[in-house]
């Protein structure tokens, strides 16, 4: 885990300590010394895609290619935190592109995922970010972006549906063709219900 500053922590620690105050708990009992402190570095680490560029990870590993078919990499893990409830959502993205001159180190694209998940979400607003990041960095003919994930503001609470999936999708360029689309959601054994 990455070190974090000093000063942020000992804030956000501060802020946890009486939170777990306020529900009640006896901040001073054993269990709880020092999990302000261990609260407050699980938070940072969550978050750090604010203090990340996606851009720029993705131009740290380009290359001139003729390939022009699709790659996809797909069932990439997801770990994000719900901006309503700041509770998690967790799932899989599968992403595609059509290179047009320009490949990208297929360990980029999960890097890129990761970047936009560590910071307070919406599956919808993750799911432009990494296709807007693909789309406008590489500047492939097309780009897709398919998320599944579960929600635990809905499984723990609100209407504590514990078997809802949500999928969100989003296409560019070639994508947006039918033949292109299909072909990419039977590649991801993405079935439409």
């Amino acid at each position: 885990m990455e070190e974090y500053s000093m000063q942020a922590n000992e804030k956000i620690s501060s802020f946890y300590k009486e939170i777990i105050g306020e529900v009640g708990e006896n901040v001073t009992r054993e269990g709880l010394l020092k999990t302000p402190e261990r609260a407050a570095k699980a938070m940072q680490f969550l978050t750090q895609g604010y203090e990340q560029d996606a851009e720029a990870i993705l131009r740290s590993a380009m290359f001139n290619e003729s390939y022009n078919e699709m790659v996809i990499v797909k069932d990439i893990e997801i770990y994000s935190l719900c901006e309503h409830h700041m509770l998690p959502f967790y799932g899989k993205a599968h992403i595609a592109y059509i290179p047009d001159g320009k490949i990208v180190g297929l360990s980029k694209i999960p890097r890129v995922v990761d970047v936009f998940a560590r910071r307070l979400q919406v599956q919808e607003r993750l799911t432009e970010q990494i296709l807007d990041c693909i789309n406008n960095t590489l500047n492939p003919q097309g780009a897709a972006v398919v998320i599944e994930a579960a929600h635990m503001c809905m499984m723990m609470r609100g209407v504590q549906k514990q078997n809802s999936v949500t999928t969100t999708s989003g296409f560019r360029g070639q994508f947006q063709h039918n033949e292109t689309r299909n072909e990419f959601l039977k590649l991801i054994g993405f079935r439409l219900s």
